[in-house]
């Protein structure tokens, strides 16, 4: 240990020890390196805490007003930047209470009474991660009124719609945009219901067993904005279930950016010419001047992976472990912020590229009518007048074989043939399939409408529920 650590604050446990940690503890050990970024939502729970003691007598007016005074002078510390770490401060736990310590002394030193750093810890990363999620939700939301603004814009241009990244029938581009909104309404009502789940304060539940000390987990609750306390002081310290729930739901986002932004990548090329990225929002080679890149997209794409291993790694943290408080769960802090902050800077980066992108309808209009995408219609022609599907399909379908192997316009093979005829040429024309999609949910001028009118609806109640 060095002689700094030696000479400064000692260990929280360093009652029960004769010998200081070794240095390759303290190096293995130590968290503040990460946790540190807790030390508001620690500042908060630990003023409901010194706030609860002295609600219930433990603390006198006076000790109350020396802690919190003391918590005011860190947390002014903090944000200047002025702070001063101690080579003994584990985690930013054991720096705020020995700062609080030096500050306000003897009342300083009863900070911790009926606390452990077990509902600690639990207590911060909730808070912490109610904030940070609600902002990950502001930004999907985001990316939600672009694609919905994007989808009113788009008025009657096409695209292709693809299964197996062949082109199967056209749609409007504002359905194929919905249908990105449509996913990212799912992770809201996920995001909404992880953060639902999480809002329990576990502050009073101590180690593990609570206290024999008139402690009122009801006040600390109620003091730091949570619904509701922890109904079993075991679970309340053990509990990650939150944090898993806050990578799946941030991991299942993030494979949404990467459909969007595979789809990005294909239609920016020039094979398909979609889309064209706004210079601000892409990148260029070192190497060839030619190029245009869509990075973004690609790391949203990439990413994915990343925040999947986060959630794999962590479920993988969880699953051995016995009750209550184990030090594993120091691994609870990293893959999280991680995710939660990749996730949040994938949805600000694509929303900035959406909003400035632009969309190449002649490009999209040239694919979307080639007559090959209305084979579908023709079959549907034949259903509508009696003819079995299968049948349908098998008639259509040998026409296509004969338009591609014998190099002929489908339009002359369509009129030619008896059981179509030249009144189902007009089924090729340009719009005309788009037109005719006119179920409900549908890719089609009528459904879509409707659908818009849906998705304003639901943006705002998503804005009334989680608060907007």
């Amino acid at each position: 240990m060095s002689a700094d650590a030696a000479d400064g604050a000692r260990p929280l446990w360093h009652g029960r020890f004769d010998a200081a940690p070794a240095d390759d503890l303290l190096a293995f050990t130590e968290s503040l390196s990460f946790d540190r970024r807790l030390a508001a939502d620690d500042i908060a729970g630990s003023r409901a805490h010194v706030r609860m003691l002295g609600a219930v007598g433990i603390l006198d007016d006076a000790e109350v007003e020396a802690v919190l005074g003391a918590l005011a002078a860190v947390e002014a510390e903090l944000a200047a930047g002025s702070f001063a770490f101690a080579p003994t401060d584990e985690d930013i736990h054991t720096a705020v209470e020995r700062r609080v310590t030096e500050l306000a002394g003897p009342a300083g030193a009863k900070l911790h009474t009926g606390r452990s750093r077990n509902d600690q810890i639990a207590t911060d990363l909730r808070l912490w991660l109610r904030r940070e999620g609600a902002a990950v939700i502001a930004a999907i939301e985001g990316l939600q009124q672009t694609l919905l603004g994007r989808a009113e814009a788009a008025g009657d241009a096409a695209v292709p719609g693809y299964t197996h990244l062949q082109r199967a029938q056209p749609v409007l581009l504002a359905h194929h945009l919905l249908a990105h909104f449509w996913a990212l309404a799912r992770d809201v009502d996920r995001w909404g219901d992880c953060l639902d789940r999480a809002d329990v304060s576990p502050l009073g539940a101590g180690a593990l067993a609570g206290s024999s000390l008139p402690l009122d987990p009801a006040v600390t609750a109620a003091e730091l904005g949570f619904a509701r306390s922890f109904e079993n002081s075991l679970d309340a310290v053990s509990d990650r279930d939150f944090v898993a729930e806050a990578l799946f739901a941030a991991a299942l986002t993030q494979v949404h950016l990467s459909r969007l932004g595979e789809e990005i990548v294909l239609w920016s090329s020039e094979e398909f010419g979609f889309l064209r990225l706004a210079d601000e929002y892409a990148t260029g080679s070192s190497m060839l001047p030619q190029k245009k890149n869509p990075d973004i997209a690609e790391l949203a794409r990439g990413k994915a992976g990343r925040l999947i291993g986060d959630l794999a790694g962590f479920l993988a943290t969880l699953k051995g472990l016995p009750l209550a408080y184990n030090r594993d769960l120091q691994e609870d802090k990293e893959p999280l912020f991680d995710a939660v902050d990749t996730c949040r800077l994938a949805l600000t980066a694509l929303t900035g590229l959406l909003t400035t992108a632009r969309f190449d309808t002649d490009a999209m209009a040239a694919a979307a009518d080639h007559p090959l995408n209305a084979a579908t219609d023709l079959a549907e022609y034949l259903v509508a007048g009696g003819t079995p599907f299968r049948e349908a399909h098998a008639i259509v379908g040998a026409l296509v074989r004969r338009s591609l192997d014998d190099g002929l316009p489908l339009a002359d093979l369509v009129g030619a043939e008896p059981r179509l005829g030249p009144e189902c040429v007009a089924l090729l024309g340009p719009g005309s399939a788009v037109a005719r999609r006119t179920t409900p949910g549908g890719g089609g001028p009528d459904p879509v409408a409707r659908q818009i009118e849906q998705a304003r609806a639901r943006m705002a109640e998503q804005r009334t529920r989680v608060g907007g």
